[in-house]
């Protein structure tokens, strides 16, 4: 009897220690799925912005550099496509894995960018379709509706970047403070 206890006991502790092995394998697989999502996505915003281009026999021609904002909105793809490259990459590579601070800083960084061109572009999308009757800027989707169709499309691919930069960033704070301990409570301390 007393045997199988110890077999069991050691059978749960044994199962307990490949849990957590488990899981930081399948936050690899999801950081490293969310990070080559990234890419594709980047390049179909990137693609369709600078090809947007639309003439008008009453207002002339319209494309994307037209718009300081969009340039503002390559730029920032590109960079967030190439990062999510070379961090794939380096996700696993052995030695740099162990450096949750390298993905965890630039990580953060780009999630604020993203989030700052994310609001850019949909300004620009939301005057291009409703104008500002304040400042006299009226609508410029009904004279350009298919410069405005492409831009949608653009601006909700760099929405789903967005969200991907923010749970990479998430999963990479969560890599890198996981490494502490958590906070004493202060009346603990006081007690001891």
């Amino acid at each position: 009897m007393r045997d199988t206890n110890n077999t069991r006991e050691g059978e749960r502790n044994g199962s307990s220690k490949l849990q957590p092995q488990e899981a930081p394998m399948s936050l690899k697989l999801i950081d490293s799925c969310l990070r080559l999502s990234v890419i594709p996505l980047s390049v179909a915003t990137i693609s369709l912005t600078v090809t947007i281009h639309q003439s008008n026999p009453d207002y002339g021609n319209l494309d994307y550099n037209s718009i300081m904002g969009l340039k503002y909105m390559v730029g920032v793809s590109a960079i967030c496509g190439i990062y999510a490259l070379f961090s794939t990459i380096s996700s696993w590579v052995t030695c740099l894995v162990s450096k949750a601070w390298l993905f965890f800083v630039p990580d953060q960084v780009l999630a604020y960018l993203m989030t700052t061109s994310v609001a850019g572009a949909t300004e620009i999308v939301y005057l291009l379709n409703k104008g500002d009757k304040t400042v006299t800027w009226s609508e410029v989707c009904s004279s350009y509706p298919h410069f405005c169709l492409k831009l949608t499309i653009a601006l909700g691919l760099h929405v789903f970047v967005l969200f991907s930069f923010l749970f990479l960033s998430v999963i990479s704070a969560y890599r890198a403070f996981s490494v502490f301990d958590p906070p004493c409570d202060s009346q603990t301390n006081g007690n001891a």
